[in-house]
C-alpha cells in the first residue's frame, strides 16, 4: 500500500502504533527507498522506521534512537506553526495512524493524539489505519470518516505509549509555588510536560475557574479536575495527551476536547483568550533575558517546539503572561548565564518573555533596560553565583 519512494507521515507521540511499526520493519527491503516523518518524542517513541538501508527519517525531535542513525535522519528544528506549514507543503504520499473504532456516525476518532493529523489527512492520498479498540474516542475533533480510509488493520491493539510526568524535589516545588502565586483565578494555562508542570498543577488546586488550552496535556490536569479548580462546563483543550493510564482513561469524558495544531497553536485563537498564561521550561537563560531550551549535554533534542507559538499569542492576550521556568543550578552549573555563554540556539528571544522563575524567586523583565533585566535575573540566580555574574556583567556592560 505504501507508494514506492514516497514520504510517509507516521502518527507518533503517544499515538504510535506498535502494530504498524512492526509491519513497516517486517517489510524491510520490499519497501525500497522511503522517507518517514512524524512527531517522535524522546523516552516515548523508540522505533526508527529505518526498515532498510534506503529508508530515511525526517524528524522534528531527536530521540536517542534517531540520533544513533546518523545521516539517515534529517533533523528539522521548527516551531509547531512551522512544522504544520512544512507538512502542509510536503508531498506526503501516505499516512500510518491508529484510530478508535467507528462511532454511530461512521467517524473514527484520533483519540487524544489529534495535533497535526487533523489538519493534513485530507490531502494525503493513502490513509492506512490501525483500528485499536483500546484507543479512547475523544471529543473536539470529529476524526476521519471510515469511508475515507484506504486500508485498515483491525487488531486487538495496544495500550497507548505513556510516560511518567510527575515527580518533584524541593527546588521544583519552590518554582511551582512562585508561578502559582502569579496566576489569578480565571486564568487559562498552557504548559508542557515534566516536573515543574506537574508540581504547578498540584499548587493550583486551591485556585478556581481555571482553564487549560495547551498543545500537551499531562497527568497534572487530573489533579485540577479532582480539586474542582477548573471552570465548570469548560473543556480542557489540547492537541495531545501524554501520561499514565488514568489520564488516557479520562480523556474520553466531557471534560476534555482535542483539536489540531491549527487551533491549539494559532496566534489569533490564543490572542482572544484573556489572561492566557504561557508557561514553558528552559535549560538556560542569559542576562539579556533570552531562553535556551534545545541543546542538552547529549546534543540537540528539539527545535523550539510550541513555546514560541504560545508566546506570540500570550503577548496579545488581555492580561496574558509569558513565563519561563528553570532551576537556578543544575549539575553544579548555573543556569542563569552571561550573554554569549549559553549553549545552542535561542529558543525564546528577549521580546518573548515577561517573567523568569527559579526556586530563588521571580524576575520581572517587563519595562526594564539592559542593566535592569540583568539585575533582576542575577537576583534569582543561585546565591553563590550572584557576585561573579554581577562582576562579569559589569565588565560586559562597558561594551553596550
Amino acid at each position: 500500500m505504501l507508494p514506492p519512494g514516497g514520504l510517509v507521515y507516521v502518527q507518533g507521540c503517544s499515538g504510535e502504533s506498535a502494530v504498524l511499526n512492526q509491519a513497516v520493519m517486517a517489510a524491510g527491503d520490499a519497501l525500497g527507498e522511503m522517507t518517514f516523518t512524524g512527531i517522535f518524542v524522546s523516552g516515548l517513541n523508540r522505533a526508527s522506521y529505518l526498515a532498510n538501508p534506503r529508508c530515511r527519517v525526517d524528524t522534528f525531535f531527536l530521540t536517542p534512537e534517531l540520533r544513533a542513525a546518523g545521516d539517515r535522519v534529517r533533523f528539522l528544528p521548527f516551531c509547531y506553526a512551522d512544522i504544520l506549514s512544512h507538512l502542509r507543503r510536503a508531498p506526503i504520499a501516505a499516512a500510518l495512524f491508529p484510530v478508535a473504532p467507528p462511532d454511530g456516525t461512521g467517524h473514527c476518532s484520533f483519540g487524544p493524539i489529534v495535533d497535526f493529523l487533523a489538519d493534513i489527512w485530507p490531502r494525503i492520498p493513502v490513509r492506512i489505519a490501525h483500528v485499536n479498540p483500546r484507543m479512547t474516542a475523544t471529543r473536539g475533533h470529529a476524526g476521519i470518516p471510515w469511508a475515507e480510509l484506504t486500508a485498515v488493520i483491525e487488531d486487538e491493539g495496544f495500550d497507548l505509549p505513556g510516560m511518567a510526568t510527575g515527580g518533584s524535589d524541593p527546588d521544583t516545588d519552590a518554582i511551582a509555588r512562585h508561578i502559582a502565586d502569579i496566576i489569578p483565578d480565571g486564568a487559562t494555562i498552557q504548559t508542557g510536560l515534566g516536573k515543574v508542570p506537574g508540581a504547578l498543577m498540584r499548587n493550583l488546586t486551591g485556585h478556581r475557574d481555571l482553564r487549560i488550552h495547551s498543545g500537551l496535556i499531562g497527568d497534572g490536569v487530573l489533579d485540577l479536575l479532582e480539586a474542582g479548580a477548573l471552570a465548570p462546563g469548560v473543556a480542557v483543550k489540547g492537541g495531545v495527551a501524554i501520561g499514565a493510564p488514568a489520564l488516557y482513561a479520562a480523556v474520553g469524558g466531557e471534560a476534555f476536547a482535542f483539536q489540531g495544531v491549527s487551533h491549539t497553536h494559532a496566534t489569533d485563537v490564543i490572542a482572544r483568550i484573556p489572561r492566557f498564561m504561557a508557561i514553558n521550561s528552559a535549560i538556560e537563560v542569559d542576562l539579556f533575558g533570552q531562553a535556551y531550551a534545545e541543546l542538552t549535554p547529549k546534543g540537540l533534542m528539539s527545535g523550539p517546539g510550541g513555546a514560541s507559538d504560545f508566546a506570540r499569542g500570550a503577548r496579545l492576550s488581555d492580561g496574558g503572561l509569558r513565563i519561563v521556568a528553570l532551576p537556578s543550578m543544575a549539575r553544579g552549573v548555573s543556569r542563569i548565564v552571561m550573554p554569549g555563554a549559553a549553549s545552542g540556539p535561542v529558543s525564546l528571544g528577549r521580546f518573548d518573555i515577561d517573567l523568569v522563575v527559579t526556586e530563588q524567586g521571580v524576575a520581572d523583565l517587563r519595562g526594564r533596560d539592559h542593566g535592569g533585566r540583568a539585575a533582576a535575573l542575577i537576583a534569582i540566580a543561585a546565591p553563590d553565583q550572584r557576585e561573579s555574574l554581577a562582576r562579569e556583567y559589569s565588565e560586559f556592560a562597558r561594551r553596550l
